[in-house]
């Protein structure tokens, strides 16, 4: 399926992507992912030189230790920078460097450090500025990082001015995203003045808007995502999450009809697809869609109990059946899995496999309330008559008696001879039914005037 948005993109500055990625990860704790897709997390950029000031003349050991790192030569590069740091440690360009390298070899501790010296020795780097903000917020801390953020979009970067200074809103509005929501909206709101034609910011928007349900927002954000970019699979996802929250399920089915325009394989969408079509009630379309490649993964017990639900809607018991049995080796001690495939063994008049299911569903789920008459109808049919009258008093805990609980009840104590209780349960479900089920209410009137003679005229007189 799509992701979530694309991270970002390469530019002439040296921009740490990694970082950037790390606080993109962090910001998203807690908030509610799209039903579909994964996290990309891209590539890091070229590594760049930065401008060259008069306070921090040229050093030939800064450009080779430069050009190493170009070809990931980060040993050498490092020997060089701590030989330049040793001797001018006042040196932003070198310690940025060493920030930029640490972070790239994994060091966190040591890249925030030559960060903060960097910032220290020269405080009006655009560059070294978000860097540091973006490394201290994947180390969790929010505060400082939103310091050097802040800091970061009232700075001109080296290169791409408008696109710089908007990767520094879109990086403080994700950091402020599960703390400060109007901070990070109005963040956003920036980035996307300086980058009209960007959709992240927009995307970005839309996310956090739709975790705060306010979803009509939420649409509209993730429909200027799709005017920056018609073929942006994120806006498409977007829109037919807050549409399927919203009920709107036409809506939705055309985002994602769309959204697989673009990507037939994709397969989070074929299976949301389906979702949508079932509720719409187009089971048969929705069957077809989820048998044209969308199967459940067996890591994925939850997606096949949905799956294997849908196909019962449309009428599809093989591929039903398939779908609850990968969700029952995934779940085995999921009680709703075992009333799934009880209750499909049950339409399918697999009686004796139906009742095993079903029993274990009430085990592990006593107050399973809907189970217990599943369990009397099958009980009943393997002639266990004595279990379907304890399945039916279960129920009645939970529900309410039914005409069709008193009739199975009554014929339930009838096969046992329990003629009283067989009486008394005709008498019920006569009185309850209304005429709704008139060949059930002839056997009843016809077992009466046979097991309650004393009264069979009565019951003669009834038509």
């Amino acid at each position: 399926m799509a992701t979530r948005h694309a991270v970002v993109a390469a530019n002439p500055m040296r921009i740490d992507v990694g970082v950037w990625i790390g606080l993109f990860l962090l910001a998203m704790t807690g908030l509610a992912l799209p039903v579909f897709g994964s996290q990309q997390t891209g590539t890091t950029v070229r590594h760049h030189t930065i401008e060259e000031r008069e306070d921090d003349p040229p050093s030939p050991d800064i450009d080779q230790a430069e050009a190493a790192m170009q070809k990931r030569d980060f040993t050498g590069a490092e020997a060089l920078l701590k030989k330049v740091v040793a001797a001018h440690p006042q040196s932003y360009r070198a310690w940025f460097d060493l920030g930029y390298l640490y972070n790239e070899t994994s060091r966190t501790p040591e890249s925030i450090d030559a960060y903060r010296k960097s910032v220290e020795a020269k405080p009006d780097v655009f560059e070294s500025n978000l860097n540091l903000g973006i490394v201290l917020a994947r180390q969790g801390n929010q505060e400082e990082a939103a310091k050097y953020l802040k800091a970061a979009t009232q700075l001109k970067p080296t290169a791409n001015g408008d696109e710089g200074v908007a990767r520094a809103w879109l990086s403080l509005g994700i950091l402020e995203a599960s703390t400060h929501s109007q901070e990070a909206l109005a963040a956003y709101d920036k980035a996307a003045a300086l980058t009209p034609r960007d959709p992240e910011p927009h995307l970005s928007a839309g996310l956090l808007l739709e975790k705060q349900d306010k979803m009509e927002e939420a649409a509209a954000e993730y429909k200027a995502a799709a005017a920056c970019d018609p073929k942006s699979t994120e806006a498409l996802a977007g829109l037919a999450n807050v549409y399927s929250k919203e009920k709107k399920l036409p809506e939705a089915e055309t985002q994602l009809r769309a959204l697989l325009a673009l990507d037939p394989n994709d397969a989070g969408a074929k299976t949301q697809l389906g979702r949508v079509l079932a509720a719409e009630g187009k089971s048969y379309e929705a069957a077809r869609v989820l048998g044209s490649g969308t199967t459940a993964s067996p890591a994925d017990p939850r997606a096949a109990l949905e799956l294997g639900t849908i196909y019962v809607k449309a009428g599809n018991n093989a591929a039903a059946e398939e779908q609850f049995r990968i969700a029952l080796r995934g779940l085995p001690q999921d009680p709703e899995v075992h009333f799934a495939l009880g209750s499909l063994l049950m339409a399918q008049k697999r009686y004796p496999e139906s009742q095993e299911e079903l029993l274990t569903a009430v085990k592990l789920k006593p107050d399973l309330s809907t189970a217990y008459g599943n369990l009397a109808v099958v009980a009943a049919e393997n002639k266990n008559y004595t279990l379907a009258i304890r399945a039916l008093d279960e129920r009645s805990k939970y529900l309410p008696e039914t005409p069709a609980t008193y009739f199975l009840r009554a014929t339930s104590y009838d096969n046992l001879k329990a003629t009283a209780k067989a009486v008394e349960n005709y008498k019920q479900f006569l009185a309850a039914d209304g005429g709704k089920m008139p060949d059930q209410e002839w056997q009843a009137r016809h077992r009466l005037m046979a097991i309650d003679p004393g009264n069979a005229s009565k019951y003669a007189d009834k038509k």
